[in-house]
């Protein structure tokens, strides 16, 4: 049985206590909190007990702990967790800089400690059987790829102000996709952007509608599109074309019911929000971590590929500030 402390219990966090107690081999011992009220009510969820995240992390009760922080606070409880020697799943991104994730790779490296980004839609089940069938050589050599990534609407001001940005912030699943479908390394990244969902969103330094293109050595393509506004629902497709054929994945929808009428065939709307689109991603990145604790399966994605999408998203946010391509070479 493994024993997992959640630091952390907001949203994720309780989104990440609901799969623990799906799987079996796992269970939440310990939460932790700034605020009291949903450490005490995801406690009284799951039966553990409430402690500081530092005694959370010194427990000999606890294996590994799962954080659901805000960012900034990911690099001080990486160090922290390391050093008490506990596996480490942690929500992306790593950290808003490189070079500090660079310092979280050497303490997990230097204690060992096995270390999950949680890069969760690597695991949607539609996504995860386009790569297999890549890797299977299905559609030949990949040629391009074409990654579509919209919110319903975008968040408070409040929250862009803190976000680091739309590249690092939203796009940054998309960019560790377009790594985990491309099979290489991009060498360049040029990306175009504007503000046109929220003009509060420009004044507060961000965009809400961006654009990038990354080029691999070989010449492999992936275009990424964002938009903080979708106004049919949450809009989460892929497409890979290669030399054979052609992979794609649509909208999750409300329902698969289709009527058709003399004016035509209406479905029904993509699935709302996040959550509701993966669920299921989020609980097989869970059961994932959770097996790999056992040894029965190489943990991934890891450290580096954290650092790397957030390698690419500064790349895309200098290249917007820029007006240029920039060289990864």
């Amino acid at each position: 049985m493994l024993n997992i402390g959640l630091l952390g219990c907001g949203r994720i966090g309780q989104v990440h206590a609901r799969s623990i107690g799906q799987i079996d081999g796992a269970r939440v011992t310990a939460v932790a909190d700034a605020f009291a009220e949903p450490a005490q009510m995801l406690a009284d969820k799951t039966g553990a007990n409430v402690l500081p995240a530092e005694d959370l992390i010194e427990s000999t009760d606890v294996d590994a702990v799962v954080i659901g922080t805000p960012t900034d606070t990911h690099y001080d409880l990486i160090h922290q967790a390391a050093n008490a020697g506990k596996a480490i799943f942690c929500e992306k991104p790593v950290d808003m800089s490189a070079d500090r994730i660079r310092d979280c790779i050497k303490v997990v490296e230097a204690t060992g400690v096995p270390f999950m980004t949680a890069f969760n839609r690597r695991f949607d089940p539609s996504f995860a059987n386009i790569q297999s069938r890549i890797t299977n050589g299905e559609i030949g050599a990949v040629e391009i790829v074409t990654i579509l990534s919209r919110d319903p609407s975008p968040p408070p001001i409040s929250y862009i102000k803190s976000s680091g940005g739309l590249f690092r912030d939203m796009m940054i699943h998309d960019l560790d996709m377009a790594r985990f479908l491309l099979g290489e390394e991009p060498v360049s990244v040029y990306a175009v952007g504007s503000s046109l969902v929220d003009p509060e969103i420009g004044k507060a330094g961000d965009v809400d509608t961006a654009a990038v293109t990354l080029t691999t050595a070989s010449g492999k393509i992936c275009q990424i599109s964002n938009s903080r506004r979708a106004s049919y629902g949450y809009d989460q497709r892929i497409e890979v074309h290669g030399e054979n054929g052609l992979l794609r994945a649509e909208n999750m929808l409300e329902n698969t019911v289709e009527i058709a009428t003399p004016l035509g065939f209406l479905k029904a709307p993509a699935q709302h929000f996040f959550l509701e689109r993966y669920e299921s991603a989020y609980r097989a990145e869970m059961a994932h971590f959770i097996t790999a604790m056992s040894g029965s399966e190489p943990l991934s994605p890891g450290i580096i590929d954290g650092l790397r999408a957030q390698i690419l998203a500064d790349a895309a946010d200098t290249s917007l500030k820029q007006g240029t391509v920039v060289s990864l070479a």
